[in-house]
């Protein structure tokens, strides 16, 4: 049964703490006690309903740990984020896999030994609207451009579509940005997923990044 629990009532910023290891919620739980401008509204499992669980604790932002194989949890957090309006902070072990928690749409990348005034700060700054990305996990050098067969050449709209996409916009956000209509933007990113021959958007980016078309 999935772990979540209340917190106490609502300050000026409502995190929701997701993590699949019950003692790195506790633990991240009882790190963000120690702000007031923060409180903890829930903390669970990944594997939950997202949805349901925004619904009931109407979180500002979520504090996600990504644990010791981020890889395996990159695609339920792209999912997350495709679905959802609520900015994610993700935490990483592992810096590698930063380009790809970013193409997944992490709005924040800290390292997990980050500590709570680090934390605390990445929150309230996504929820402004910024993106934040540690430098340590960002220091690790670029691999070498690989070779990408693309099916068709990618039109000046799709390769700005495609930055976007690796900025974590949704259809929605990509829309507003570059004016068109939401069903426009969706059309450009299935172009791309096409051309690039990925089953999603996080592959899409990883495979563009790879090939130096674009750079995270």
């Amino acid at each position: 049964m999935n772990d979540v629990t209340h917190a106490s009532p609502a300050q000026i910023m409502r995190v929701l703490i997701l993590a699949d290891d019950p003692l790195a919620r506790a633990g991240l739980a009882a790190l963000l006690s120690s702000q007031s401008s923060l409180t903890v509204a829930a903390q669970s499992s990944s594997d939950v309903d997202a949805a349901a669980l925004l619904d009931a604790f109407q979180p500002d932002v979520v504090l996600w740990d990504l644990g010791w194989s981020p890889d395996s949890q990159i695609a339920t957090l792209s999912q997350f984020v495709e679905g959802h309006s609520v900015p994610v902070v993700a935490l990483l072990t592992v810096d590698s896999l930063a380009d790809v928690a970013r193409a997944g749409g992490a709005r924040g990348l800290l390292p997990r030994t980050s500590n709570a005034n680090q934390m605390a700060a990445a929150l309230h700054a996504v929820v402004q609207g910024l993106l934040v990305f540690d430098e340590t996990l960002l220091a690790a050098p670029s691999p070498t451009p690989t070779a990408l067969d693309l099916l068709e050449p990618l039109s000046a709209r799709e390769l700005e579509v495609l930055r976007h996409l690796a900025e974590g916009l949704s259809n929605k956000e990509i829309a507003r940005v570059i004016g068109v209509s939401e069903h426009t933007a969706k059309f450009h990113v299935n172009a791309i997923l096409g051309k690039l021959g990925a089953q999603s958007r996080t592959e899409a980016v990883v495979k563009a990044t790879r090939a130096g078309l674009i750079l995270l």
